[in-house]
């Protein structure tokens, strides 16, 4: 569809790359090693969405978006296409790895050359529509459901053809708002649309009032924004220190009209592209670098953990991959489990013990991560290691780990002579940490006459200490073996700032623990202590770690609320990285900040020693700084559809709630609009006590909403209270996966006030 002024090819018109994609071609798809077939596969003219041919009946053609790739890897380098592919095919295999749980694609050129082309297509493609505005996002948008309503393609739009479009951008009118709509941007009296007809209906279909009563505020210079202007509105409205300087950058960077430029205005379009920029979102960008002190000992951070990481699914029958550990490593997880096994030809296995999960190979697994551990953080990553091997199978683990992984491998003390508390992420970059049993206190190394000989016995308390000991299954098999079973020297001595042990009470780990050593907790028992012992463990956790994990009951996979833990002090909260839902939303949240490093400094209250801290009675302190949080829910741009159906319209409602202490957890909510997922205003105030902010999480949650059943889920977004920004800001949304929701916005204006 011709649509004059909306772009769909984002400049590239005549680029070679986007050449190449839109004519296609055959790629082999691979399965299995028994499962490889020739398809077609083209970019279609949208420049969004691939397309590749089905062989199956009654089938239509699949397709998948650009957006929902999260990367093109050149080589075998997921796990099918190591498992069912010979090397000398190496260069011309490629995979396409997608958000969320869909299965990746793998593929086999014809030759090397076609491969890299295949790759470096993609790649431009991606990067060019991760760095569109939101305005050119909108564009493609809309241009995309103006051509899936324009049924015959004339590239004209119809009255009825109009209706359709508006239901497929999410609202639903009736036939007089259709006809009044129609009929003001019908100025040929033609009986459609056409050409600079649907620019007006796009002009009309944007307009956002509620930016106009903003601008019109301060716009005091011949109806333009002056660098004065624009000064006034950024110090009172956006509490922000803004210069002439600023102003005149943000003209020059953001003014579209060239005329207004040159006399260094700022219109309303220009305004508003500001608005949309990383540096005007509701989330603090000064906080996207690591802002914070690095130089802490390791138990004063909050570490990004998972828990079972290798499964992709469920626990019971779900497959295991090498690729759950790259997906996590991405999101910044620095803390993965490995659950480890005896397999066949003497190779170490990871899989759910005692279920039907599938098995990896251990060695797989450590080259995974080795090769995606630092790509989106260089701060350490903590291999949690549930080991259940025999001796011979250990000494397997330790000589996979110190070959594959090789200096980056902590094997000893960074510092001369025994350590007294743990080094800091900074002095830990790069480097990989084993958590797991030792057979001796570290503090033997120095003691030449406390050696231990190749293999020793460790007790069953010592043994059950580390490993998910409240699920039914290992239990039993654990009852069975009532001899004591045995560690390998060459992995017990990989072991130094991690020694699992086990949890005797916070009495007899101030007294006889040494600080590397560390216990693992089921939620209940955490949940309990956090509410019962609170003090007590926030003291505790100063200088020791802690890792609490799902109970095993958890079969499906879902998730506890981590916040408790935090409150508590607890650092390895882990978290089913395969399972979305809220709390893996605050998991998100929570390490958004810091350069998503994967560790954020946890307050000055919690690090302490003789921490007076207690979460749940909240007794007078440094950390009582009684907040008061204004949130006005304006608006909300492009939300998606849930229900796929055309005739399916979102009547979204705006959840704003708050996650920390008890005393500042709280939920509300604004009425639901009908009808309108496309432009929807509430203009509605929320008011919100926080008492405790540094540990406070704030979530904008959009919800369909439904009279007889629960509310559907649209998006979400959690941030820290403390990297709010406060004015009017936009809020991006992501979906159930934690990803972006590319066009979809709120409008909010914040503020925060201290208490009275």
């Amino acid at each position: 569809m011709e649509t004059n002024g909306i772009e769909k090819t984002d400049g590239m018109e005549g680029d070679m790359d986007l050449q190449f994609l839109l004519q296609g071609g055959d790629l082999l798809k691979v399965r299995s090693s028994s499962w490889k077939k020739t398809r077609y596969f083209r970019l279609q003219e949208d420049c969004k969405t691939m397309w590749h041919e089905s062989k199956k009946l009654f089938k239509s053609n699949p397709t998948f978006s650009l957006d929902d790739i999260s990367a093109v890897r050149l080589g075998r380098q997921s796990e099918g296409l190591r498992k069912s592919t010979e090397e000398q095919v190496e260069g011309r295999c490629f995979s396409i790895m997608f958000k969320g749980r869909r299965k990746n694609l793998d593929l086999i050129a014809s030759s090397e050359e076609e491969a890299r082309q295949w790759v470096k297509s993609l790649e431009k493609m991606m990067y060019n529509r991760n760095n569109l505005s939101l305005q050119q996002k909108t564009e493609h948008w809309i241009y995309t459901c103006l051509n899936k309503a324009d049924k015959n393609k004339d590239d004209k739009m119809s009255q009825s053809e109009v209706k359709n479009f508006l239901r497929l951008i999410n609202i639903e009118v009736d036939d007089v708002y259709t006809e009044m709509l129609f009929a003001k941007c019908d100025t040929s009296k033609s009986g459609y649309l056409s050409g600079a007809e649907i620019e007006h209906f796009y002009d009309l279909l944007t307009h956002r009032e509620e930016i106009d009563v903003i601008y019109g505020e301060y716009a005091k210079t011949t109806g333009f924004m002056s660098p004065e202007n624009l000064v006034d509105f950024l110090m009172k409205e956006q509490r922000e220190k803004a210069t002439l300087v600023d102003a005149h950058k943000i003209i020059e960077k953001y003014e579209l009209d060239e005329n207004a430029k040159g006399k260094k205005l700022l219109s309303k379009d220009g305004f508003l592209m500001y608005l949309h920029t990383p540096e005007a979102l509701v989330y603090n960008s000064d906080h996207r670098e690591v802002y914070q002190d690095m130089s802490h000992p390791l138990s004063h951070y909050f570490i990004s953990s998972s828990h079972n990481t290798y499964l992709m699914e469920d626990q019971l029958k779900g497959p295991s991959s090498t690729e759950a550990y790259v997906r996590a490593l991405l999101k910044g997880c620095r803390c993965v489990e490995l659950d480890c096994w005896d397999g066949s030809d003497d190779e170490p296995v990871i899989y759910h013990g005692y279920t039907l999960t599938s098995k990896i190979l251990f060695k797989d697994a450590i080259q995974a991560i080795k090769d995606h551990a630092f790509k989106t953080s260089d701060y350490p990553v903590i291999l949690s290691l549930e080991n259940h091997c025999s001796v011979e199978q250990q000494e397997v683990m330790a000589r996979h780990m110190s070959s594959i992984l090789g200096s980056a491998l902590v094997t000893s003390p960074l510092c001369d002579g025994m350590p007294t508390n743990f080094p800091s992420p900074e002095e830990l970059r790069g480097k990989f940490l084993i958590k797991g049993k030792r057979l001796n206190k570290l503090e033997a190394t120095y003691v030449p006459e406390a050696a231990v000989a190749d293999e020793t016995d460790v007790s069953e308390e010592e043994e059950s200490n580390d490993e998910d000991e409240d699920e039914q299954n290992v239990e039993e098999e654990r009852k069975k073996k009532k001899k004591k079973l045995k560690l390998a020297k060459e992995l017990s001595n990989m072991v130094i700032y991690c020694k699992s042990v086990h949890f005797n009470g916070f009495e007899d780990a101030r007294q006889n623990l040494s600080f590397y050593e560390m216990s693992s907790f089921k939620e209940g028992k955490a949940m309990k202590l956090a509410e019962e012992s609170a003090n007590a463990y926030v003291r505790h956790n100063v200088e020791k770690l802690s890792r609490i994990y799902p109970a095993g009951s958890r079969t499906d996979s879902s998730n506890y609320n981590p916040v408790p833990l935090w409150n508590a002090g607890c650092q390895i909260v882990a978290l089913n990285f395969q399972t979305a839902c809220q709390d893996m939303d605050l998991n998100q949240g929570r390490f958004l900040v810091n350069g998503k490093s994967g560790y954020i400094l946890k307050p000055a209250f919690m690090r302490e020693e003789g921490a007076e801290f207690d979460p749940i009675t909240l007794t007078r302190g440094d950390w009582l700084k009684h907040k008061t949080l204004h949130v006005m829910v304006i608006s909300a741009q492009q939300l998606p559809k849930v229900n796929k159906k055309k005739s399916s319209i979102v009547d979204p409602l705006v959840k704003v709630q708050v996650f920390g202490v008890p005393a500042d957890v709280a939920e509300k909510e604004t009425p639901a609009v009908e009808n309108n997922g496309f432009n929807p205003t509430w203009n509605e105030n929320l008011q919100f006590d926080v008492y405790v902010p540094e540990l406070a999480l704030v979530r904008f949650a959009v919800e369909d909403h439904d009279s007889t059943s629960d509310n559907e889920f649209v998006g979400q977004y959690t941030l820290p209270f403390n990297s709010l920004k406060m004015g009017y800001r936009h809020v991006p949304l992501l979906n159930k996966n934690g990803d972006i929701l590319p066009s979809a916005r709120l409008f909010v204006h914040v503020m925060v006030l201290d208490a009275e």
